[in-house]
């Protein structure tokens, strides 16, 4: 077989793009792509051979462009164009163009598509060929015509477009109002869509059924006919499932239509595949014309799957030339064996009108004993600008039935989160008593009902989220965090009191809680902070199960007082998809739950089914089992691992036990910023890991402790990161970390030492309550270190840290940067691997550390110890150890835009002048003693980085180091740190170089931007399957210099799967590093000689300004209100008051407005979240007492309103 061109552009996207590529490839043809913006790493672009960017999203700007289309052919030596369904498949300007370039258009010819592309000649070519007509008009030019005409033919008529299709520009109409209604609108439709605004009429059909014939001609005048279609079912007059042959389609009717529709297509030489439409009235047994689709149908898989034919070879072929596939064939077409059904997986929700959902794709899965014709996987970006054609999935079978019950099964398997489907419709259609029958008619669809589990989200709350415990755990060594519920106390107690395990899928719910709507009945329970908990307005209580009846309402509230966060747990779980082995949410890295964020208004989530052996009876959490709640917690911590004498003085340790801190406004699950005394430290700076004294060589974090960023103390949350820079003093015990999850701006922390048995205590106790523990002097003896062993030649010291009670931090040597102190790490990491011991939950390395996150009621920390120090004594000398290590060439866009905004933003928001501002780069120049900006850049692009640890900050961000210690240039972190940093920033903290996996906050001096290095749901070379981070633990990398624009480019194309990056297997020797390093030791020194000096008067420099004496901390002032703004109100006025600490960040109301009770009166700014305060009543507004900017805490009036007269 010979074709008469080698390459094919297929001028479409979607399924259908997909599905002609596949065949293209089998022909042996390079495929090329068109693409828009929205479809940039679109599943159809990663499988051409080439792909060529149209436009801007909107169809009208890419791929309705056929001029756009016939250049990229012409670019791209493209012989053929196949146009898929849909776009320009029927557009004879279209096809002539390519013609006219030298292009194979495949599919019909031009003067075809013009005769039936408007239905009103193509009812003239219908009436030529003798195939029976349904009654209607002509081409309408007048609404006063179209009225006319309906009452000639008879009531109900179908107004429709002339040029239209897939159920567009076409409106039922009963009487002449609807007619004259309906009217402009199809025409508008007509000429958005189509390109042509004309307009005609047929008889209505009340029972009626849709069948369809497929053809294929020669373009010579000999044409096959392949069988019946039935596509009856239908929403809005678009298909929804379609199968083959028609069922209870009597044999005369059926031979009488495949013999007209080869007529009508041989009358004009029919070239290519093409569909004759009919209307079957199923009362008179009679089919009419309605269109021919002169293109490949949707459902085509169908015929194909009773035929054995390839339709879309047969179109590749025939438009290369070769027809041989014909010749063999009778008119009838190739024999038909048994049945298939199809049906449409669309994104839209049935129970809200067939509404339209786009979205991320965040876990999709189908059958594999089932054909699935699909451009959607994981992480797929579903666009609004489209088609919501998401999959076709086609089960053949021996019988009708065999197909249908085939076809339910694999519908059962397929699973799509992220957006709403069709799919519950499309379950309960396959077992519909009418639909198995054969009794359907188009207007069956609507009338099908499904019983769904549904949770409609009325109203999303301030912050609701899918968690599940314990959360995304195993994965703190690449930047992971395990999320989970921040109070996972209340959490397990609200699923083990509706009869799921503690670990189910629930949603946290902070501050606001959510509305909900139940589409059937359910069991419930709502535990946490006190609040108004309430269904269908009628209050139920906390901490119980409830029934909640189909159709109802539950409502949770702000908690009233104390505490911050609720917990909804629903009797089999929330139906979520797990990210990495958990559905719990990460918003920052934009995974988990069902969408990767927190709930929004309209969110649909659904019930997992119930599995009666795997739950048990719902009952209370027993009284003695709930926790308390108050606005003054106690919080027991184990100190270390980084304390005194060290880091801070005794006196400072001290000072965190004995002071009360303050909750400041910047709380979240990341991290619970404290107010207090300024921390005193026991030296100076941090040597080479930075300039202030916080700084240490980066280390892996235990969740729960206290993070001294800067002056800052912060309590890390499940969200927080897992390795940094920053000491931290004392780390919160398992048992009372569900705290953390309901500290609330303004309360206040009382941190408490105890010793190993209470913390045993605390963790198996049920109620784990606030204010139960007493300082355990014992508990500060041994200052955090739990042992050391010693050092001895080329093995260095080791101390072992506690972090908790069930973290254990081993570090290496001195605090100094040694790679053969990270070498050792990875040795203790192996060595550990390999033992497997019973209880390890995470490892973590740092650059001279390793973290050990266990379960304690499985191995506690004595019996880790004694085992870490057996390995110790097992690993080889540190000068003999070997690793694998790629070298990995990257783009680098130095001084990129983005770093450039971020700097303005930090400026602007957080700090207007400080040592590194306004320039990064500058700084870097000056604290390293450089000449220039263009020695940064040299320096910079010179090196070789070595990557010691994943996860600085978040998300597989690598934490990596210069080989050549005189291109380790030295700085020192923002204080405090941005509030954002764009994703794929590339900075410089201490000797250390991270890039930034995610948009996040971060302290690194900025020098430049990269390509995407966290791939989320979809993983494309480079990333290796299966796994979003790009890099390796000892990558080496290497930064090729590129133009902003260019940087651009590569980062879309590295977002389709289409950029190559080199990266080159390889292995790094200490012992050779080491020899490297004597043989260059009077250079090197020279240089740290120089640096040394430069960073010393920066220190002097920063002395003298005072900058080690600065309060950057977050310290809420609230200025006393004004007494006389409250004085002489009326009788029956309002005061409204601020709930929480926080600032106000607007004013939605002014003097004399009328607001209605719910309305938003303001809306503060506290945990990084919106919180809006709603009118508790109705009436007018008589005074504003707050301004944006003005902090507030609980009980700032904030404004006055006056009852309604």
């Amino acid at each position: 077989m010979s074709l008469n061109f080698d390459t094919v552009l297929v001028a479409n996207r979607g399924e259908i793009a997909c599905r002609i590529m596949r065949s293209a490839a089998a022909l042996g043809l390079k495929t090329v792509a068109v693409y828009s913006d929205a479809d940039g790493g679109a599943a159809h672009v990663q499988m051409a051979d080439v792909a060529v960017r149209l436009g801007p999203g909107p169809a009208a700007q890419s791929y309705l462009r056929a001029d756009l289309v016939i250049e990229a052919a012409l670019q791209t030596g493209a012989g053929a164009i196949h146009p898929g369904y849909g776009f320009l498949s029927e557009n004879s300007d279209f096809a002539r163009a390519a013609t006219a370039a030298g292009v194979v258009f495949v599919g019909p010819t031009p003067e075809q598509l013009q005769i039936f592309g408007d239905k009103h000649t193509a009812r003239e070519a219908a009436r030529s060929a003798g195939v029976p007509l349904l009654a209607g008009s002509g081409l309408l030019d007048s609404v006063e015509h179209a009225v006319a005409e309906a009452d000639r033919v008879g009531f109900p008529v179908m107004i429709k477009a002339v040029g239209g299709g897939g159920g567009i520009g076409m409106q039922a109409c009963h009487n002449a109002q609807q007619l004259r209604a309906a009217y402009d609108r199809v025409q508008r439709l007509a000429a958005a869509n189509f390109s042509a605004d004309g307009v005609f009429l047929e008889r209505f059909i009340t029972r009626a059924r849709h069948v369809e014939v497929q053809v294929f001609g020669d373009g010579a005048g000999r044409v096959l006919s392949l069988g019946t279609r039935d596509c009856t079912l239908q929403r809005r007059n678009q298909k929804v499932i379609e199968e083959a042959p028609a069922p209870l389609l009597p044999e005369e009717v059926a031979d009488e239509l495949t013999t007209a529709s080869r007529a009508l297509a041989a009358s004009v030489d029919y070239r290519s595949a093409g569909t004759v439409e009919f209307v079957y009235d199923a009362d008179r047994s009679v089919a009419s014309f309605l269109e021919v689709n002169a293109r490949l149908q949707v459902e085509h898989p169908v015929t194909e799957a009773i035929t054995g034919v390839d339709l879309v070879t047969w179109m590749l072929r025939a438009a290369g030339g070769d027809t041989a596939m014909l010749d063999e064939l009778p008119d009838t077409g190739p024999p038909q064996r048994g049945w298939a059904v199809e049906a449409r997986v669309y994104a839209e929700d049935p129970g809200h009108g067939h509404r339209p959902s786009a979205g991320l794709v965040t876990a999709a899965r189908f059958p594999t004993d089932a054909r699935v014709d699909t451009w959607i996987d994981t992480g797929t970006d579903v666009s609004a600008f489209y088609d919501p054609l998401l999959a076709k999935v086609i089960a053949p079978g021996t019988t009708r039935d065999e197909a249908l019950d085939r076809l339910a099964s694999a519908l059962a398997d397929t699973r799509i989160y992220g957006v709403q489907t069709n799919l519950p419709q499309l379950r309960a259609a396959t077992d519909d008593a009418v639909f198995r029958a054969a009794a359907h008619t188009t207007a069956t669809l609507p009338e099908v009902t499904w019983s769904h589990r549904r949770i409609d989200v009325l109203r999303a709350g301030t912050m609701t989220t899918v968690q599940d415990y314990p959360g995304r755990i195993g994965l703190w060594e690449v930047g992971i965090p395990p999320s989970g519920p921040m109070d996972d106390l209340s959490f397990t107690l609200a699923n083990t009191a509706v009869g799921n395990p503690g670990t189910a899928p629930g949603l946290e719910c902070t501050l606001h809680g959510p509305r909900l709507r139940f589409s059937g009945p359910a069991v419930i329970c709502v535990t946490g902070a006190p609040t108004t908990v309430t269904i269908d307005e009628t209050p139920v209580p906390m901490w119980e199960p409830v029934d909640v009846s189909a159709g109802a309402v539950l409502d949770i509230a702000a908690p009233t007082d104390t505490g911050l966060r609720t917990y909804l747990a629903v009797r089999g779980g929330i139906d979520a998809p797990a990210y990495h082995g958990s559905a719990a949410t990460f918003t920052l890295g934009g995974f988990g739950g069902i969408t990767g964020k927190a709930l929004a208004d309209g969110d649909v989530l659904g019930i997992a089914p119930i599995d009666p052996d795997s739950l048990h009876p719902p009952h209370p959490v027993p009284i003695e089992q709930r926790p308390r709640f108050t606005h003054a917690w106690q919080l027991a911590v184990g100190e270390g691992p980084q304390t005194a004498p060290s880091y801070f003085t005794d006196a400072d340790m001290t000072q965190f036990y004995d002071h009360p801190w303050r909750v400041g406004s910047h709380a979240n699950r990341t991290g619970i910023r404290l107010q207090g005394p300024k921390p005193v430290w026991s030296r100076s700076d941090g040597g080479d890991a930075g300039l202030h004294p916080s700084n240490l060589h980066d280390n892996p974090y235990s969740v729960g402790a206290l993070n001294v960023s800067g002056d800052t103390p912060i309590l890390l949350g499940p969200d927080g990161p897992s390795l940094g820079g920053f000491a931290c003093p004392l780390t919160v015990v398992a048992g009372h970390r569900w705290q953390l999850g309901q500290l609330r701006p303004g309360d206040t922390v009382q941190f408490v030492p105890v010793d190993d048995d209470t913390a045993t205590t605390l963790r198996t106790t049920a109620a784990r309550a606030p204010g139960t523990v007493t300082n355990s002097g014992a508990a500060l003896a041994d200052r955090g270190i739990l042992g050391t062993l010693d050092g001895d030649g080329d093995r260095p010291s080791v101390a072992y840290l506690r972090g908790g009670d069930d973290n254990i931090l081993v570090e290496y040597g001195d605090m100094v940067l040694d790679l053969g102190l990270r070498m050792r790490v990875h040795a203790l990491t192996q060595a550990l691997a390999a033992a497997a011991p019973a209880g390890v939950i995470d490892v973590t390395p740092g650059v001279r550390s390793l973290h050990i996150h266990t379960d304690p009621d499985v191995l506690p920390q004595r019996r880790l110890l004694g085992l870490l120090t057996e390995l110790e004594h097992d690993l080889p000398a540190t000068g003999d150890l070997v690793v694998p290590s790629r070298s990995i060439r990257l783009p680098l866009s130095f001084d990129d835009p983005s770093i450039r905004e971020a700097i303005g933003r930090y400026r602007s928001g957080v700090r207007d002048s400080a040592p590194w501002l306004p320039s990064n780069v500058e700084f870097i120049r000056r604290i390293n003693g450089l000449d220039s900006i263009d020695d940064v850049r040299q320096t910079v692009f010179d090196a070789q980085y070595l990557v010691l640890g994943l996860g600085d900050v978040y998300l597989g961000a690598p934490l990596a180091v210069p080989l050549d210690p005189r291109h380790r240039l030295v700085t020192t972190k923002y204080n405090p740190a941005r509030t954002w940093t764009p994703a794929d920033a590339v900075g410089i903290g201490g000797k250390y170089l991270c890039v930034y996996g995610m948009a996040s906050p971060g302290g690194y001096q900025l020098v430049g931007r990269t390509i995407p290095i966290w791939s989320s749901y979809r993983q494309h070379p480079p990333f290796e399957p299966g796994i979003p981070w790009l890099f390796r633990f000892f990558d080496r990398i290497v930064w090729e210099p590129v133009t902003a624009d260019q940087l651009d480019e590569q980062r879309a194309a590295a977002r389709a799967g289409r950029l190559d990056i080199e990266i080159t297997d390889g292995a790094f020797a200490l012992a050779h590093y080491r020899h490297f390093l004597t043989e260059d030791a009077d250079s090197i020194a020279a240089f740290e000689t120089r640096q040394a000096a430069a960073f010393a008067a920066e220190r002097r420099a920063w002395q003298q300004a005072g900058e080690f004496d600065r309060d950057i901390t977050d310290t809420v002032t609230v200025a006393e209100p004004d007494d006389t703004a409250l004085a002489g109100l009326p009788p029956g006025a309002h005061v409204i008051t601020a709930p929480m600490v926080g600032n106000v960040w607007r004013i939605d109301i002014e003097e004399g407005q009328h607001v209605i009770e719910g309305d938003t009166v303001a809306v503060l700014e506290a945990m990084k979240l919106e919180l809006p305060v709603p009118s508790p009543t109705t009436g007018t507004v008589l005074r504003v007492l707050a301004a944006p900017g003005n902090p507030v805490q609980p009980g700032t009036p904030l404004a006055v309103i006056g009852a309604t007269p």
